[in-house]
């Protein structure tokens, strides 16, 4: 489950700029980030752009010592390991037009959001057998640019609409009578959301720094079951609310001598928001409120994620080495968002990537990373209101390797 980029603008000096491609890495250290948001295409200066790009993420984040800590939902002492993570894709498609003096246009469709996994029937089963949560995000961003000193200024703005839905599995307690199996909770919610900011470019130096904020996305519509599979497969309507974070990038990059470009970017991801995520009876609603403190029926169960905000710094540099071949290589650092709960950890990073340019209308792309997800140790974490997460099982998690290959083409006219 974590989320780190590679996106380089080739180029300084006279030529043009050629976006490289994008690296994946998953959300140990960033929340349930996936692809996050990337508005990069806006930027092309072609009056028609579209690209194509995915990326393939191996995570190998593996749970180490796990130790059943709730003995009033009777005691695993089966398997202390377990491999907490799965490998995924992460598709994006877009395209952009100049649709007027000054006015760019994009359309994209993105997985901001996701998380897979599956460790299965170890000592943590009470706890987690498998969660898996996908998204799909549709946004239409436009931007307005203005001459100002020796370049020009761009007020970004746009809106999109996010899918977010999943389930989680996990073992039902062996303590209660025809309770030995499985516990499934699938839920799905949409919302809205918007975006601002601002840009300043001078082109002739390849020149960008940008800053743009994504708001908040309420899902307060979130909706579901609740199946015990050994109780007659009885499924329970439940319901729940909850925020994907909002977030602020900030993005720089300048030639810094003909053929080469320097660039960075810091980014803050509001993950903070989601905390412990009550699930509640339908049948208790208007009746109760939904929250952590909420007792059987209203709340049911809950996802206990626990999260801090997330920080990601990057730093790289790019260079052209002629007219159809460009490279660039950076690393990165991604706070991890668990601090007590979970396993998600600080992240650092390595990338680079290729990118071809068989003719002026066409743009290839391929990229590579290798990171490392660092160690750490879960328990309890209590929240602000009392809450006590993580009390039914503890473990702990090495120095793991996470890798991702990118692919993408850009078409231009």
């Amino acid at each position: 489950m974590n989320y780190l980029r590679l996106k380089a603008l080739l180029g300084a000096g006279c030529f043009s700029m050629a976006l490289i491609g994008t690296v994946v890495v998953p959300a140990h250290a960033g929340g349930i980030e996936r692809g996050g948001y990337d508005i990069d295409l806006l930027f092309d200066p072609a009056p028609f752009a579209t690209e194509a790009e995915a990326t393939f993420v191996m995570p190998q984040r593996k749970l180490k010592n796990a130790v059943d800590t709730d003995p009033f939902n009777g005691t695993l002492t089966g398997m202390s390991t377990a491999d907490d993570s799965e490998s995924y894709w992460v598709p994006r498609i877009g395209a952009k037009a100049t649709i007027g003096y000054g006015v760019d246009c994009m359309v994209d469709y993105s997985q901001p959001w996701g998380a897979h996994t599956a460790p299965g029937r170890w000592n943590g089963a009470q706890s987690n057998m498998e969660t898996d949560i996908k998204s799909d995000n549709y946004a239409a961003t436009c931007s307005y640019k203005m001459d100002a000193g020796k370049g020009q200024l761009r007020f970004i703005g746009g809106v999109f609409y996010q899918e977010v839905y999943g389930f989680k599995e996990s073992l039902v307690s062996p303590l209660v009578p025809d309770f030995g199996g499985t516990g499934r909770v699938d839920l799905k919610g949409t919302g809205w959301g918007w975006r601002a900011g601002l840009a300043y470019e001078i082109p002739e130096i390849a020149l960008r720094a940008s800053l743009v904020y994504n708001s908040q996305v309420k899902l307060d519509n979130l909706s579901g079951t609740l199946d015990l599979t050994n109780v007659g497969s009885l499924g329970f309507p439940i319901y729940g609310s909850a925020s994907m974070p909002d977030s602020v990038e900030m993005k720089l990059q300048s030639g810094i001598a003909p053929g080469w470009l320097a660039f960075g970017s810091i980014k803050w991801v509001n993950w903070s928001v989601l905390q412990s995520i009550p699930i509640c009876s339908q049948a208790s609603k208007g009746l109760a409120p939904c929250t952590t403190v909420s007792p059987f029926p209203v709340r049911m169960t809950s996802l206990d994620l626990m999260y801090r905000d997330g920080w990601t710094v990057t730093t790289g540099i790019g260079h052209k080495f002629n007219d159809q071949w460009s490279g660039a290589a950076q690393i990165s650092w991604d706070r991890g968002t668990s601090h007590g709960v979970g396993s998600q950890s600080d992240t650092w990073t390595l990338g680079g990537g290729v990118a071809y340019t068989p003719s002026p209308n066409v743009e290839i792309r391929l990229a590579g990373a290798i990171g490392v997800l660092t160690s750490g140790h879960s328990g309890t974490l209590t929240d602000e209101n009392g809450y006590v997460a993580g009390t039914d099982v503890s473990y702990d998690f090495g120095n793991d390797l996470v890798t991702a290959i990118s692919g993408g083409v850009k078409i231009k006219f």
